[in-house]
């Protein structure tokens, strides 16, 4: 499993973002007043970690990062993440693969793309039931 990790200068606004937005739930949140040392968060079987910039090990202060993230809806997604304050970079659409994709910057600006990609498919359960090998 892998698992990104991002740093916030308003950790606990990330953390409402993100759960507004995408659903996430918090599974520990460990933090001082408005300074997060760290967080997990949960969404299905995918989960986030992320704390306050300027505390823990400075080589993860990298200021921006991406990911990219397959769901069965992703103008919903959308729709969710713009209400929730996202600054839409690219309305979903058709893609040059065959899949569906748009893509925003969060409160920090990192960069967030939800796809629907055909190259992996989602169960019931909404996880990524990966091609065989």
């Amino acid at each position: 499993m892998i698992i990104p990790t991002l740093r916030y200068t308003d950790a606990p606004a990330a953390i409402d973002f993100l759960e507004r937005a995408f659903g996430f739930e918090r599974k520990a949140v460990y933090g001082d007043g408005d300074v997060i040392h760290h967080a997990e968060l949960t969404c299905g079987r995918g989960m986030v970690m992320l704390g306050s910039t300027g505390r823990g090990d400075p080589q993860f202060d990298t200021r921006k990062s991406s990911a990219y993230v397959i769901v069965a809806d992703p103008d919903g997604l959308h729709d969710r993440a713009k209400a929730a304050g996202a600054a839409i970079t690219r309305e979903p659409a058709e893609t040059f693969y065959g899949g569906y994709a748009g893509a925003f910057r969060d409160l920090d600006g990192h960069a967030w793309e939800i796809a629907h990609n055909p190259g992996f498919g989602l169960n019931d359960d909404g996880n990524i039931v990966l091609p065989s090998a």
